[in-house]
């Protein structure tokens, strides 16, 4: 009785933080898998994933309820958000009812890795630390993984817990949780679809991700829910950021049932992902749900003139739709393969570009490069080759860390943004963007100018001004497929006009 109180609760919006039933007895057994070492006296937490090769995180026997899910990873793979792919098998199904890239699960769309709080999903951690709350039960059995689908990359360390709960029995018409991920690269005529699927149950959340590909702002499309086999939407939006609970635009903010993680701007190149968790105020469906969203806004020139503010867009776009159903369900329309998921970035290796560098030194650890100096007005160089003419968005991850200094970056002798202070209370990687810029054929310097250190380092720390930098990652628009198509063919068609 009480299993079936809570999950009502949570059904209907109610007793989302589970504190009233915390005044009732629990019946039921406090499970836990973990990446523990088996040794107790031991430290090694972790677990390595092979490329390839799959990571079973619980293989549990029931009736229960998988409460939550904490993970963490120190991966080699820059975009080990999308070559992880979790999955979550029920009752002995072969196929998965969640199967979906580890980092949009966490709403983190496009190998971004926002931080970010909300009512079932949160990070932190420069947004390496992710935890779940969603409740997953099943009545049999539980099967959950994690596959590395890099083929180049090893994961060295994957820590987890996965917290259930062991019960008797569970309620008859208790419903099982689903995710699923779809993608179009770019989107194609129409709406882009979010979720299909045939059964009974309740829709309870969206994360959409969107790369764009034209300038200008990417969400004039309308959100639209067909339940029971609708030819018109019973429920129809406004707007993409009205769905996501904005308005007048995206920016970042977090709240427990709707938020944007990731907002970079209105130009080709920029990402963006949004949630909106339907906890409150969920959708039942009894024998079939189509989510859809149109992908309209506006267009503009390079040079910034305006076309128009409705026009359909050639954009990346992937999501994520969480739901609750009466059997085990999965998807008839494969998973992309990993190439098809992340956008045709070059990475490069600090360390192979033979840097010069003025009034410190230089190490190098697996192809990175970690420049000191204790000076305060060293500086580091990089040279790097470039093919093709085009726009190229430039990336380089850095370390953040106790003993970084202030780094100014510049491209090809100009600044490129502002100094970048790297102090923290730690050690973590981060992407940073340097934007778009032109680039001709031949050679380019991605030069790093020591500005001194933040006066809030810690007195007794070594007088180190250190900037550590993983990877430089390229990314040519010409490369990405539907880049400029939608203002090119408004152009082509204001023309036969």
């Amino acid at each position: 009785m009480l299993i079936g109180m809570i999950l009502c609760a949570m059904a209907f919006g109610t007793d989302v933080d589970g504190l009233d039933a915390l005044t009732q007895p629990q019946d039921y057994v406090a499970m836990r898998e973990s990446s523990a070492n088996e040794d107790l006296s031991k430290n090694g937490d972790s677990r390595p994933i092979e490329p390839g090769d799959t990571l079973v995180l619980g293989d549990l026997e029931g009736p229960g309820i998988i409460t939550h899910l904490w993970s963490t990873v120190s991966p080699a793979d820059p975009f080990y958000t999308r070559s992880l792919v979790l999955r979550v098998y029920y009752d002995g199904s072969s196929k998965p009812s969640v199967e979906v890239p580890f980092g949009d699960f966490f709403a983190g769309g496009y190998t971004a890795e926002p931080v970010f709080s909300s009512a079932v999903v949160s990070t932190s951690a420069f947004g390496r630390s992710r935890n779940c709350y969603w409740r997953m039960p099943f009545k049999n059995h539980a099967r959950v993984t994690v596959t590395n689908e890099s083929e180049e990359h090893r994961v060295h360390s994957f820590y987890y817990y996965l917290d259930w709960q062991k019960h008797e029995s569970l309620p008859d018409d208790t419903m099982y949780f689903h995710a699923r991920y779809r993608q179009e690269h770019p989107a194609t005529p129409g709406d882009y679809l979010i979720l299909e699927t045939q059964g009974r149950g309740h829709y309870v959340g969206t994360v959409q991700s969107v790369l764009q590909t034209q300038y200008g702002w990417f969400g004039e499309g309308d959100d639209r829910f067909y339940v029971d086999g609708e030819s018109t939407p019973s429920l129809s939006g406004t707007g993409t950021e009205d769905y996501f609970g904005d308005a007048w635009g995206f920016l970042e903010f977090d709240r427990p049932y709707y938020g944007v993680t990731v907002y970079e701007g209105h130009l080709p190149g920029d990402r963006v992902t949004a949630y909106r968790w339907h906890i409150p105020d969920p959708i039942p469906f009894k024998e079939s749900i189509r989510v859809q969203i149109e992908h309209h806004g506006s267009l503009f020139t390079p040079s910034l003139e305006f076309l128009d503010q409705f026009q359909e867009r050639t954009d990346w776009v992937s999501s994520v739709a969480f739901w609750y159903q009466d059997t085990p369900a999965s998807s008839s329309e494969p998973l992309p393969a990993l190439r098809d998921r992340i956008p045709p970035y070059r990475v490069l290796k600090p360390a192979e570009l033979d840097p010069t560098f003025d009034h410190g030194t230089v190490q190098s650890n697996k192809g990175g490069v970690t420049f000191s100096t204790t000076s305060g007005d060293g500086a580091i160089e990089f040279t790097f080759d470039v093919q093709d003419k085009g726009l190229y968005l430039i990336n380089a991850i850095l370390h953040h860390a106790l003993y970084a200094g202030i780094y100014q970056p510049l491209l090809d002798g100009e600044l490129i943004g502002g100094p970048i202070d790297l102090l923290v209370e730690g050690d973590y990687a981060k992407w940073h963007r340097f934007d778009l810029h032109d680039l001709s054929p031949g050679k380019h310097t991605l030069r790093f100018e020591c500005q001194g250190r933040n006066p809030n380092t810690r007195e007794l720390l070594p007088p180190l001004h250190s900037l550590s930098i993983d990877r430089i990652v390229l990314l040519r628009l010409e490369d990405v497929e539907g880049y400029m198509e939608s203002t090119k063919k408004f152009l082509q068609d204001r023309k036969k006009q």
